[in-house]
């Protein structure tokens, strides 16, 4: 190791915190690829008698210097909590399973008994809970109390091997006189889906002492929400339920308003982004009001609420004593669904509970409560099938001059075809249903295919974008996030929530006119 990196983690490790058994290297933004690195480190883990806290986040650490680590962890028995979340930053996915195996044996080795692991913000995928799975099944983890995978990567596979280590802990606690009581549990952004949903489930129900479950950003639908709700009534000390941007819709909702009802001792639910919509949010409404006791915060943000079920919600929360929060933001209230909501909560004298409704989606009609009304947009199936060449009266009473060029175009998109259309390229936006997202996402996409640098095709390609841009975003019918997380799944920039969900070929004439439609005053 030359002298300039030795004299560089020296100075750093002269910043470390040592205090009340705790060992610190947080933020020092060490780089231990081998044993040599992490020398100086390693001394500082000896030369701590009584051990109770180590924290490595923020540094980055390969599979020798996790080996160093390791030997000198074998004799720490008192260690309790380990922070090493944010510790593998540039690794390979090959190396980190190995690394954390070691580190993992080590504390078995050490007879260590922990009651907090935090491996979060390490992108290591289901191998890398493969690394800490024997970890957690030995006695080093009966004694856990919280467990803060978040930002992971897991996956599916991932789910799976965590909840299956998870219960075999719990059977071999349990045999061993003292069951493992786990407490908080976070695993957000780890891309869980259903199947990985099915797992915890599982695991949650036969554990029943959780006190916080944070899952947030999973690709969750109804059917993993049902299964988790089902889970939630067995933990009856739940007091923190954070499900933030999964998808509830009404049955995930209603199943997850069952199990409420069971929960006395909730003081935070945050269902934000999951729409729950608003027979979703009256069924919570109505646990509100007989349940829930020492709620605090309650969070229905951006989930299709409309102004009547929203004014259900607050007066349902008014009468909760420790209530401090109530997010109803990015819902479909109108301005004057937002001002009623306002008055009501201040003439019941919590006008203070009730956060920012800036973000209001308006008092379109949501899909979920009126279906038929959502369908009032013309849709694509009815552009110029009649003979007599109109299209649909509400969209526009103009005839099209040559609807036959528009349905070639249509048929068949081309540049060639695409510039035939002259003036009419505006007319396109009619092909158009702002309350069918994959449609209209689908038209964007095979315009902007188009896209090439010749000036003339250019300009068309544009102008065409800009009309259909202009018909969607305007539309009463349109939901922002539906569309344009639909345009994102076409593109391949977003999983989707279904397997089979379809996709396109990216090309880069529809980054560039995505870049280009950002810039207009319709965007």
């Amino acid at each position: 190791m030359a002298s300039d990196d030795i004299a560089q983690l020296t100075d750093a490790l002269a910043k470390t915190h040592v205090g009340d058994g705790e060992l610190s290297f947080r933020g020092l933004g060490l780089k231990l690829d081998n044993a040599a690195a992490a020398e100086e480190l390693v001394r500082e883990i000896e030369q701590q008698p009584c051990l109770r806290a180590l924290c490595l986040e923020g540094n980055t650490v390969g599979v020798e210097a996790a080996r160093a680590m390791a030997r000198a962890l074998e004799s720490k028995d008192t260690l309790q909590r380990c922070y090493w979340s944010d510790m593998f930053t540039g690794r390979l996915r090959s190396e980190i399973p190995t690394a954390l195996r070691c580190l993992g044996d080590a504390l078995v080795c050490a007879g260590a008994r922990l009651t907090e692991l935090d491996l979060s913000d390490n992108a290591f995928g289901p191998d890398g809970v493969r690394g800490v799975e024997r970890l957690l099944k030995s006695p080093s983890c009966h004694t856990l109390r919280e467990l803060k995978l978040n930002n992971c990567g897991m996956g599916v596979g991932g789910g799976k091997i965590l909840a299956e280590a998870l219960m075999e802990c719990h059977r071999q606690s349990t045999a061993a006189g003292a069951p493992l009581r786990l407490r908080v549990f976070v695993a957000g952004r780890n891309r869980l889906e259903n199947e990985g949903a099915f797992a915890l489930a599982k695991a949650f129900r036969l554990l029943g002492s959780l006190e916080e479950v944070h899952l947030p950003q999973n690709g969750i639908n109804h059917a993993g929400v049902v299964a988790l709700a089902s889970a939630a009534r067995h933990n009856r000390q739940l007091r923190v339920l954070n499900f933030n941007d999964n998808t509830f819709t009404k049955k995930g909702t209603l199943a997850m308003a069952k199990a409420l009802r069971h929960l006395r001792n909730l003081q935070v639910v945050n269902f934000g982004d999951c729409l729950v919509r608003s027979e979703g949010a009256i069924a919570l409404a109505a646990v509100l009001r007989e349940g829930l006791p020492v709620l605090k915060e309650l969070n229905l943000s951006f989930g299709e609420i409309t102004e009547a079920a929203a004014l259900v919600v607050a007066r349902a929360v008014a009468d909760k004593p420790q209530m401090e929060k109530l997010d109803l933001n990015g819902n479909c209230l109108g301005e004057e669904g937002c001002e009623a909501l306002r008055e009501a909560m201040e003439d019941m004298d919590r006008a203070d509970m009730l956060g920012s409704l800036s973000d209001d989606e308006g008092d379109q009609v949501c899909e979920s409560d009126h279906d038929d009304e959502a369908n009032n947009c013309n849709g694509y199936e009815d552009v110029v099938v009649e003979g007599n060449g109109r299209i649909g009266e509400e969209d526009s009473p103009e005839p099209l001059r040559s609807p036959a060029e528009i349905l070639t175009f249509v048929s068949s998109p081309s540049q060639e075809t695409l510039l035939q259309l002259g003036d009419m390229r505006t007319q396109l936006q009619h092909l158009v249903n702002p309350s069918d997202p994959h449609k209209a996402a689908e038209m964007l996409l095979k315009i902007a295919s188009l896209y090439n640098e010749d000036a003339e095709t250019k300009a068309a390609v544009f102008q065409a974008v800009d009309a259909v841009l202009t018909k969607v975003i305007s539309a009463s019918c349109f939901h922002s996030y539906r569309f344009l997380s639909t345009l994102l799944v076409m593109m391949g920039l977003l999983k989707a929530e279904e397997k089979k969900s379809p996709k396109v070929s990216l090309v880069p004439g529809q980054l560039l006119c995505l870049e280009h439609a950002v810039q207009q005053e319709y965007f």
